[in-house]
């Protein structure tokens, strides 16, 4: 019998969804849209940014039924609060900013309990800069001096406050100048400022222009308040940043440094985490390509400054597997 045109539309039409609904139910095991993993990093400018891209992109190739994305956003602070909001699943924060989520305290005035550790990445280091000319050689020497000392309220500011306590000085003893990074270099420039304070990774750019221009020191922590500062807080590390890292400055200098850290929540399931993070740790090479700072990504390292936060199960299992 010859269907009518209308009745044999609408059996094809009907027959395509049906074979659609039929692919879709039966699936391949490899559809990656059902898992997704938002990754909050930083600025389009900064070191976050192309270091998540760089994390998205080896998810999506070695993690089977996941679709990873990096979010450009503002940082620490704003990618904490996303992540205890659900809005992204996973996020790259300096560690001392989330010691302060965990614990309720500085800019959080609540415990944000449901963050869990995926693995410590590269360090970002407290540089204190002066230069030679200003005949200052330790921090012991800041009474009296006009430092400028990171942003009113930032991560800078509270590194700042801290090694400075450690030595027994306040802001009473300083001429403190809540600076920026870029800010900082210039004053120092610019001799409107004897010391400027940076934390990041090394090289940084800041310090090179400073460095470009006029002979510098970076100051040493001494040892006993290197010791003194990682037991009082649990998210710095003892880092030494090597002879000739910036222009006429040959001498190595121990300091300390905050980690920058990938950080999920609860809601990541072990199988995930293990996953993830294998992925990351193998295919660091392609991280590596998308930022230098990601030649400090290793294994051996990778629970440094993470001992105040509960990690996710499956990440954790990987790190400390042989």
């Amino acid at each position: 019998m010859k269907l009518p045109k209308f009745l044999k539309s609408i059996l094809t039409a009907g027959l395509a969804v049906a074979m659609a609904v039929g692919v879709a139910g039966c699936g391949t095991g490899s559809d990656k849209s059902e898992n997704f993993l938002n990754i909050a990093t930083g600025g389009t400018a900064g070191t976050y940014y192309p270091i998540g891209g760089a994390i998205a992109e080896i998810i999506n190739k070695d993690v089977q039924g996941v679709d990873a994305s990096a979010q450009s956003t503002g940082a620490s602070v704003a990618n904490i609060n996303m992540l205890a909001d659900g809005q992204v699943e996973m996020a790259i924060v300096q560690n001392d900013i989330t010691y302060y989520a965990v614990n309720g305290t500085n800019m959080f005035d609540k415990k944000i309990e449901n963050l869990r550790g995926i693995a410590s990445l590269y360090p970002e280091t407290c540089q204190f800069v002066t230069s030679i000319d200003s005949g200052i050689s330790s921090i012991a020497d800041l009474k009296g001096k006009r430092v400028a000392v990171g942003a009113a309220g930032s991560g800078v500011e509270a590194n700042v406050r801290q090694i400075l306590q450690a030595y027994g000085i306040t802001y009473d003893d300083i001429e403190e100048q809540f600076l920026s990074f870029a800010e900082g270099a210039n004053a120092l420039k610019d001799g409107t400022v004897d010391v400027a304070c940076v934390t990041a990774g090394y090289p940084t750019a800041s310090i090179q222009d400073v460095a470009a221009v006029k002979k510098i020191r970076i100051l040493p922590i001494d040892e006993d308040k290197i010791t003194a500062l990682t037991i009082d807080y649990p998210f710095y590390t003892r880092t030494v940043i090597p002879g000739g890292i910036y222009q006429g400055f040959e001498g190595e200098v121990p300091t300390v440094s905050v980690m920058a850290i990938l950080v999920a929540t609860d809601k990541m399931d072990d199988k995930t985490g293990y996953d993830v993070t294998k992925a990351i740790f193998t295919g660091k090479d392609k991280i590596v390509a998308a930022h230098q700072a990601a030649k400090a990504i290793e294994k051996k390292t990778a629970l440094a400054g993470m001992g105040f936060i509960k990690m996710n199960d499956g990440a954790e299992k990987f790190l400390k597997e042989q």
